[in-house]
């Protein structure tokens, strides 16, 4: 049985969104925890399979205010020294790069990214994801390029939009997870957020959503999968997420997903 995976997130009212709805599909249990809330990270990741850290409304620079956010920084590098899979997504980004002795700051004439905005895969980056995409953004940092880094996302405003290191973890400056519901939930809790500069309207998130989810959700599968083959083969996860009867081949999705690895793997030498 695969261990499940730990889930950090960093207020009461979020969820991991379209990931864990994936994830769940896959077959992978969900340990979610809230520091923020007092709860307590492992001091191993022995009974974890991976790790996901979500964002909020914290900086990565907040060590000094929030203890949480120091104990965050230590417990990543247990989850890297582990081997482990781990994925940051916005705050959870700018965390590992952070814990990998990267700068993360605000950009310098004061831009938010608050949105859809495109990302371009570079040269590197077009093994895990393939193509341009309009991806959904909320924040005001941005992280540099850690060293031993890959840089395999950029972006007009914010240029370090997704990384990897070491084969297993990545940062994801963007919000795959994102879903309906929350968009919803965002742009109205954090409605006075969309007058700062680079935000767009509540109008534009809600229509940009419906156009693009669809093929950030196509990408977003086939990378859960991927990034999961530590954990699992990769024939157990295709069988979670197709019923026997209709499941198309697997064969060439697990070459390519080899494939990807073993680019990055030499990339990385």
């Amino acid at each position: 049985m695969v261990s499940p995976i730990l889930v950090v997130v960093h207020q009461p009212t979020s969820t991991p969104g379209l990931v864990g709805h994936l994830l769940q599909q896959m077959g992978f249990a969900l340990d979610i925890r809230c520091p923020a809330q007092g709860d307590n990270l492992p001091n191993t990741m022995k009974h974890h399979s991976a790790a996901i850290v979500f964002g909020g409304p914290m900086s990565a620079n907040d060590d000094n205010r929030f203890s949480f956010i120091r104990d965050e920084l230590n417990w990543i590098l247990t989850v890297l020294a582990a081997e482990k899979p781990y994925l940051g997504i916005c705050l959870g980004a700018q965390l590992l790069a952070r814990a990998l002795g990267a700068n993360v700051s605000p950009h310098p004439e004061g831009v938010r990214e608050i949105g859809y905005y495109p990302v371009q895969p570079t040269q590197v980056g077009q093994i895990v994801i393939p193509a341009p995409m309009m991806v959904y953004q909320w924040h005001q940092e941005g992280f540099d390029l850690p060293h031993g880094g890959k840089l395999l996302a950029k972006g007009a405003t914010f240029p370090h939009q997704a990384f990897c290191y070491a084969h297993r973890a990545y940062g994801l400056q963007f919000h795959p997870e994102i879903t309906t519901l929350m968009v919803n939930f965002w742009t109205t809790n954090g409605a006075e957020q969309l007058a700062y500069r680079g935000a767009q309207s509540r109008w534009y998130h809600l229509s940009q959503h419906q156009l693009y989810r669809g093929l950030v959700e196509q990408w977003l599968r086939q990378f859960l999968i991927y990034w999961s083959l530590p954990t699992t083969t990769t024939e157990t996860v295709w069988e979670q997420c197709h019923h026997a009867s209709t499941a198309p081949s697997a064969l060439p999705f697990i070459a390519l997903a080899e494939q990807w690895r073993h680019e990055l793997n030499q990339l990385q030498q």
